[in-house]
């Protein structure tokens, strides 16, 4: 797996590598948000890892920039995982075409599970309420007098 790491912090660098590394992993660390459509055109990488403040490009630009070559034909789509600092950062993620994000602090749990998810065609989203489903009991109840209200009418 190649992933593009793009930070200008070095403790994350760190982090991002000892938890995700290993022999079958290679990484493209870019220090400089405005470098990373130029490195992906170079090596189409299996992740795209963006830290939300880099430098004079942040993650959410970087990824808007991403999605605007992909729409135009320049790029194949690559999974992008955003770093937020807050879940507050959560909605610009959302609105920049991210395919995930993780809400620091990052634990190597919680990034080894969202970069396979990522890299795999899926999604990994922290911060977003839960969407509480209707105990099936009332589905069933709904359902039931659904169908003694039909009954009646015939």
């Amino acid at each position: 797996m190649h992933v593009i790491l793009a930070t200008d912090a070095d403790w994350l660098v760190d982090e991002v590598v000892a938890s995700l590394g290993g022999p079958e992993t290679t990484f493209t660390h870019c220090r400089d948000g405005r470098s990373v459509v130029e490195v992906v055109k170079a090596r189409t990488p299996d992740l795209v890892i963006l830290d939300l403040q880099i430098g004079t490009m942040g993650g959410i630009a970087v990824t808007m920039d991403l999605r605007l070559d992909e729409s135009g034909g320049t790029l194949p789509h690559v999974p992008i995982l955003m770093l937020l600092d807050r879940e507050a950062d959560v909605h610009m993620a959302r609105r920049s075409g991210a395919d995930g994000w993780l809400i620091k602090p990052l634990d190597a749990l919680r990034l080894r599970r969202a970069s396979k998810a990522i890299a795999g065609g899926g999604c990994f989203a922290e911060g977003i309420p839960a969407v509480e489903e209707p105990v099936v009991e009332e589905i069933v109840e709904e359902v039931a007098a659904a169908e003694a209200e039909v009954a009646t009418t015939n």
